[in-house]
């Protein structure tokens, strides 16, 4: 059984008030940016982008389509990406001609999204830009242009809202950060 995530908590980095302040903000400047549109596809990153996209989806005030990808370069226990890039699920439709937002929660090295952007780069969208909740930019590899950020954040392991520890509290309404040395599943 999980701990308590009081137990995990080091502190609280952004609250949920803040974090919804900010998402109304963003869906402001991309209604604005696509208001001419031919069609606009936001792509959320699973499983991390979904408490994200779906808030977001909510102030975008034009017309969109969605679709999900799921991706991973990390593993159960692991705190830091591997490198290692596996599609588990692709996009259900084609994007040729598309205007396509990807939506993540968190970046940091930019091996995953860099390869996802060549990926999607290559089946010709209209446009393909970037909009990321959390910006861990001390920890970038890989150059990777954003066009819409949330909140930059220091190199620390955070969960809530969407981002999970061993697959555990996504649910929580806020982005916390993790005690050091915190291992949720030993088995």
């Amino acid at each position: 059984m999980p701990k308590p995530y009081q137990d995990i908590l080091k502190e609280v980095l952004i609250d949920g008030e803040r974090l919804q302040a900010r998402i109304a903000e963003l869906g402001k400047e991309i209604s604005q940016d696509y208001a001419e549109t031919e069609g606009l596809l936001l792509v959320g990153i699973l499983k991390g982008s979904v408490l994200f996209m779906t808030d977001l989806m909510r102030h975008i005030t034009v017309p969109h389509m969605i679709d999900m990808m799921d991706v991973s370069s990390y593993g159960k226990g692991v705190r830091r990406s591997s490198g290692e890039v596996r599609i588990l699920k692709d996009l259900s439709e084609g994007i040729e001609g598309l205007d396509v937002l990807i939506v993540e929660d968190i970046i940091d090295s930019g091996h995953t999204l860099s390869y996802v952007l060549r990926m999607l780069q290559a089946r010709l969208p209209a446009s393909l830009r970037i909009c990321t909740l959390l910006d861990k930019h001390q920890r970038r590899e890989v150059d990777i242009e954003l066009a819409y950020v949330g909140f930059a954040i220091p190199d620390s392991f955070v969960f809530g809202y969407g981002l999970d520890i061993d697959e555990y509290y996504r649910n929580l309404p806020f982005i916390g950060v993790v005690k050091d040395g915190v291992v949720i599943d030993e088995s």
